[in-house]
């Protein structure tokens, strides 16, 4: 399956934990937003899925190919 992410800004709470595990994969935007960067398509699922769960706002959105979500 191939993960594609985003981060629902309604949700957010710039925790940071996905900034500071993966920089290349997300930053934080001029609101200090956490915010997916192109680096993110290079993690694999199973690395995007642990990040998701980690995210203690649970902001970050995961969708399959059909742009269904993904449960976490």
């Amino acid at each position: 399956m191939s993960l594609r992410v985003e981060v629902d800004h309604d949700e957010c709470m710039s925790a940071g934990k996905c900034v500071a595990d993966h920089p290349s994969a997300f930053a934080f935007d001029d609101d200090e937003l956490a915010t997916a960067l192109p680096g993110a398509t290079e993690l694999d699922d199973e690395t995007l899925v642990a990040v998701a769960r980690r995210c203690p706002s649970g902001a970050i959105v995961l969708l399959d190919e059909t742009g269904a979500t993904v449960e976490v």
